[in-house]
């Protein structure tokens, strides 16, 4: 890459939440120029958009991205899968049905590598929020005053396991687990919809939590491409797992990304939680 190119902003395309702020301030501590791209419907937080863009319009929102000479590009936020309208695509855009159409059959993580594929063959190189902010996605260790016990170890490493036969299935990346049993693995609705239904799960078919609360456990899916799609917890998750009566949070160091991590560490050991990065 040139000095010239070096030099160009970081495109943020934006979806919901707060990433998008989070890293448009890291960029500008870091003296880079972000130019965030939102996509219609799907409103930004945290940080004003400079560009508004239909996916039937993808090919005219590369060019522009070349034309302001991006030197990359990173995915934040959340986005699910917007209506699309036939009569709005451009010629070139719909010529790129035919390479998106099966990925979107295989599931999410299929359609973000052909996505990345796609912009990176325009000369737009994507990198992932870690290069941007690597604060946003700790590295191994405790990161609270709460240390988990013996049957919290032994709880994370069957997560893991559980994790990593329904990853390749495109199902979720998250799974609550107490005592080895499974109480919930997340699909479409969510981290928040899992921990909700652990929290309304009858006491009499959980396990006694004298003998362990269980936990959370969060991580990439086994060969995803982790420029997109990192799993995230925020506040809202540490709250929610203390609702779940669950005993702390577990998630994969270097994979997931943790929002807001001194309120997350604060809030943890206030409701006796522990938060975890553990080595894969």
């Amino acid at each position: 890459m040139s000095g010239a190119e070096a030099q160009g902003p970081v495109a943020l395309i934006a979806g919901t939440g707060v990433l998008p702020g989070l890293l448009a301030a890291a960029l500008e501590r870091a003296g880079k120029v972000p130019l965030v791209a939102a996509m219609q419907g799907f409103p930004v937080e945290g940080v004003a958009a400079d560009i508004e863009f239909r996916v039937e319009r993808l090919v005219p929102l590369l060019r522009e991205l070349a034309a302001r000479d991006v030197s990359r590009v990173v995915f934040a936020g959340a986005v699910h899968r917007p209506r699309l309208d036939p009569a709005l695509f451009d010629p070139d855009t719909a010529a790129l049905v035919p390479r998106i159409l099966p990925a979107l059959t295989r599931g999410d993580d299929s359609l973000l590598r052909e996505v990345i594929a796609i912009f990176e063959e325009a000369g737009l190189p994507v990198s992932g929020v870690g290069e941007i902010a690597p604060e946003l996605v700790p590295g191994a260790g405790i990161l609270g005053a709460v240390e988990p016990g013996k049957v919290d170890l032994s709880d994370a490493a069957r997560a893991a396991e559980i994790l990593a036969l329904t990853g390749p299935l495109d199902i979720g990346q998250g799974v609550v687990v107490a005592q080895g049993l499974c109480l919930a693995v997340e699909a479409l609705p969510g981290t928040d919809a899992m921990l909700g239904a652990v929290a309304a799960m009858e006491p009499a078919r959980r396990p006694d939590p004298a003998k362990g609360r269980g936990l959370l456990y969060k991580a990439p899916k086994p060969g995803q491409d982790r420029r997109v799609d990192l799993p995230a917890m925020g506040l809202r998750t540490v709250e929610l797992a203390a609702e779940a009566g669950l005993g702390g949070l577990v998630f994969e160091a270097g994979g997931v990304l943790m929002l807001d991590r001194a309120a997350m560490v604060a809030r943890a050991d206030e409701l006796g939680l522990f938060l975890w990065a553990r080595e894969p």
